[in-house]
């Protein structure tokens, strides 16, 4: 599936040798995204962030969905599983039949194969960040990847 973004502006990015930091907007605009699916047409609400980011491991989302709305549609993936971080309102996601309720502070990860969708059936805006990455591919993770330089901490004034 193969999306087109409406709503974004690399220039909002900025870029150092070993960094690109971007500025998504704050999360009362993450409505005014959008993003162009195939067969779907227009969804608001979606920023998809790797090509802003430049990011090279991972897919990054910022998602808000409106009061009563949902995902049209189930869907899964190949190879890449997903986390869901919620940080806003309250809804239900469906994954392979079962329903698990969701709100702020939930996090739920789906591997390749599980079919889901979702809705928010509060009266405020769904906001969640969804991270995407391929299945079984962390090697190193926590501080195992980690390496402590041996350079004291100075801020300029």
């Amino acid at each position: 599936m193969t999306s087109t973004q409406t709503i974004s502006n690399k220039s909002n990015a900025r870029k150092g040798s070993n960094f690109t930091a971007y500025e998504g907007g704050a999360r009362k605009d993450w409505p005014n995204h959008s993003i162009e699916i195939p067969g779907l047409g227009k969804v608001s609400g979606k920023h998809f962030l790797k090509d802003m980011a430049d990011l090279t491991g991972c897919e990054i989302s910022i998602n808000s969905l409106p009061p009563g709305a949902g995902m049209p549609f189930y869907h899964q993936h190949q190879q890449n599983e997903e986390v869901y971080i919620f940080i806003q309102g309250k809804g239900q996601m469906q994954i392979d039949g079962e329903v698990i309720d969701v709100q702020e502070g939930s996090i739920v990860r789906i591997a390749p194969k599980g079919m889901r969708t979702w809705r928010n059936n509060s009266n405020e805006p769904l906001l969640y960040i969804v991270i995407q990455m391929k299945e079984n591919s962390l090697n190193q993770y926590g501080l195992g990847d980690g390496v402590v330089a041996d350079i004291a901490v100075s801020w300029p004034s």
